[in-house]
């Protein structure tokens, strides 16, 4: 017994020299860290002034436009410094050593999409000089800010570079066209929960469809209300002409949507088919090679080296094979080989795109700056202080042979078929300064987006573009509110904004039509009994959204993700019971159930998913659904008819994204809950008499 007791110390001890050997050896292979002095003697370079109003929102100024960006790095950082590095750990390829697992596939993506075989190639060849200034400074406000809170900072992180700037960006927007989606489906890759739909609303009034002669804007996305793709305010102004404010990422230095002096966009998401998939056929003697034009190919192959935390500090790296075919990267699956060649491969200009547009003082410049066309989708709804308006379905769409299922497995051994040439920007859909005065989109169909007589028409478009047909509840209502209003007021464009009603032509009341036409089974017909009572509202005091809502959402989200399995009777039954079993009733107040939560806040909201008030929660244990995704930063912006600026914003918490104990957490959730803004502090004018701090980081002086 004692010698079989000395075998297991022997054996534990050896267990643990070797999780320490593995420990050391992975710490002895990573570069040294930065000496934190270095960066914060580089900050000296900067002269940025940090100025919060009384909500928090940083306004920076700067002489140069580099400055403007090391102060929005800073100050980015002060509210949401564990975000950004993590965004840009994503962007290396890095995150797993510290997220685990689930940052794998991450990670993996990063090598497939050869991210920084990307940047090092084009980084210095495409951007211009006045860009990577920016994507420095941006950088260096982070370093400076990292460099003074050590105890917050990942190892491998420092230091952050222009480089890691423009990256995040090549890594980051293929996804907002459904690139992800697509690779699920390649893949079968059905873990996980589903995702939530991402949507957004965007429209633009002219003077003509104004009862006052003004020019108005609305910028309202949907995002989710946290993470890497979670709105940030803030106001730069530099003498070099950068002046805007809006919505940033974490990462990123420009300005995304909002506005200018002189014009303004919001962007909503579109899904046209920007995606080829190519099924290859590989030599049967050689799985190293496939098949082009009659001749076998070999593969561009390379190794991924992925770091995953495993417990603690202990971290394993796995070696993955990363294949690349002419068409671009490959992935093997149970049911073959494919190859994929999306909108945005090989693209790193979008960072001087955005600087662009950013810039722009008249329509001119701006669609001067979309001619780049270095951002692979998005639609733009744009407004100016001249009162033009337009609508942009934008895209990188490949100009594509007829005769071809574009939408399925493409021959991958016809060179012919990978198209290398894209659709001008002339010829993207677009609509601008109609005779109905207003545009709009809500991620429908761009053939809807005006009154029908000055709608875009399919048949100038060629199949192969793919654009989407869809309409969505949001849609629907735009045309039932500022499409019915040829006089639209200051108060009917805020009161349509914040709409929270279902249209009667939406999907929602299409199942309820569908359910309660014939109604056999009991608890069908007691369903029913409520939801054929419903005004297709979903305001608090509601007492039949509950029902409605919980019975169509999952059905809307499975079909978004093209699964028909889940049927709109399944899904009702399962709301019955969910709603009896915690509330004790099948029509509690729609307020009891939709809840939104930040630190002591608790409150019922308005709006559901697919609303103009879009809010879309997570299930909870109790029965409620807790928001976390919809409307976020919501931007009213306004030129009057003499072509005079003001503008009108709220975020659904505040600017301190992250730290509980400051005053900005929540400060602004209530007046989010209650449909209420707050203005946009944009001059220095009307910045004065409102600041909160005042101060100027790195700055030697």
């Amino acid at each position: 017994m004692r010698y079989v007791k000395l075998g297991a110390a022997v054996v534990t001890v050896l267990i643990l020299l070797a999780v320490v050997g593995t420990i050391l050896a992975d710490r002895l292979a990573q570069p040294h860290e930065p000496d934190p002095a270095t960066m914060i003697a580089k900050a000296k370079a900067y002269h940025a002034r940090i100025v919060r109003d009384t909500f928090g929102v940083p306004h920076i100024f700067g002489h140069t436009d580099a400055d403007v960006a090391f102060g929005l790095g800073y100050a980015h950082s002060e509210d949401d410094y564990a975000t950004i590095q993590d965004v840009a750990l994503a962007t290396r390829g890095h995150l797993g050593a510290s997220a685990g697992m689930n940052a794998a596939a991450g990670d993996y993506l990063v090598h497939a999409m050869r991210v920084w075989e990307t940047i090092d190639a084009r980084y210095d060849r495409d951007l211009s000089p006045a860009v990577k200034r920016v994507l420095e400074g941006y950088a260096d406000g982070v370093n400076y800010y990292a460099a003074r809170h050590p105890d917050l900072v990942k190892r491998g992180l420092l230091p952050l570079t222009g480089k890691d700037i423009a990256a995040g960006f090549v890594f980051k927007t293929p996804f907002f066209y459904g690139f992800a989606d697509t690779l699920k489906r390649l893949l079968a890759d059905t873990h996980g929960k589903p995702a939530l739909p991402i949507g957004s609303n965007g429209i633009a009034v002219a003077p003509s469809r104004a009862a006052d002669g003004a020019t108005r804007l609305l910028v309202n996305s949907h995002q989710p209300y946290t993470g890497p793709v979670a709105w940030y305010e803030a106001v730069l102004e530099s003498d070099e002409g950068w002046h805007v404010a809006g919505g940033f990422f974490p990462g990123s230095p420009f300005m995304l949507h909002g506005h200018n002096e002189h014009l303004g966009w919001a962007n909503t998401v579109n899904e046209p088919d920007l995606v080829d998939i190519y099924r290859l056929t590989v030599n049967p003697k050689n799985e190293n090679q496939y098949r082009l034009d009659g001749k076998w190919r070999d593969f561009d192959r390379s190794d991924a080296a992925i770091r995953v935390s495993i417990f603690g500090p202990l971290i394993w790296t796995v070696h993955r094979p990363v294949l690349f075919s002419v068409h671009g990267p490959v992935f093997k699956t149970d049911h073959g080989v494919f190859a994929v060649r999306y909108a945005g491969m090989g693209e790193v200009r979008q960072v001087e795109q955005y600087y662009r547009i950013d810039k722009a003082r008249n329509l001119d410049e701006w669609k001067a700056a979309m001619r780049l066309q270095a951002l692979p989708s998005i639609n733009y709804v744009y407004a100016d202080e001249k009162g033009n308006i337009g609508y942009l379905y934008n895209g990188q769409f490949p100009v594509r042979k007829d005769g071809i299922d574009w939408q399925g497995y493409i021959p991958g051994d016809r060179s012919d078929l990978i198209p290398h040439a894209l659709v001008p920007f002339d010829r993207l859909p677009q609509l601008w300064n109609p005779k109905s005065g207003y545009v709009f989109n809500s991620n429908n169909t761009p053939f809807q987006a005006t009154d029908p007589a000055d709608d875009l028409k399919p048949a100038d478009y060629p199949n192969w573009m793919g654009i989407q047909s869809n309409m969505t509840n949001r849609a629907l209502r735009a045309l039932e509110t500022f499409g019915a209003d040829k006089a639209i007021t200051a108060e009917a464009f805020r009161k349509y904004k914040f709409d929270v009603r279902y249209s009667r032509k939406s999907e929602v009341a299409k199942m309820i039509a569908e359910l309660c036409a014939h109604p056999a089974e009991t608890d069908v017909k007691q369903g029913c009994a409520v939801l054929t009572k419903w005004n297709y509202s979903a305001d608090i005091h509601n007492r039949a959204a509950a029902l409605a809502i919980l019975m169509a959402a999952p059905v809307g989200r499975a079909r978004h993700d093209h699964d028909w399995s889940l049927t709109p009777l399944v899904s009702l039954r399962t709301a019955m019971t969910l709603l009896r079993v915690h509330f004790g009733r099948l029509d509690p107040e729609w307020g009891d159930v939709n809840r939104f939560e930040r630190g002591t806040v608790n409150l019922p909201i308005d709006g559901g998913p697919d609303t103009y008030r879009a809010v879309y929660g997570e299930p909870q244990e109790d029965g409620t659904l807790k928001a976390v995704d919809g409307d976020t930063l919501i931007m009213f912006v306004t030129w009057d008819r003499n072509g005079k600026l003001s503008s009108q914003s709220i975020h659904q918490f505040g600017s301190a994204t992250l730290d509980e104990h400051s005053k900005h957490y929540a400060d602004q959730a209530r007046m989010f809950v209650a449909m209420k803004t707050k203005p946009v502090l944009f001059t220095w004018d009307q910045l004065k008499g409102h600041i909160e701090a005042d101060y100027h980081p790195g700055d030697s002086r």
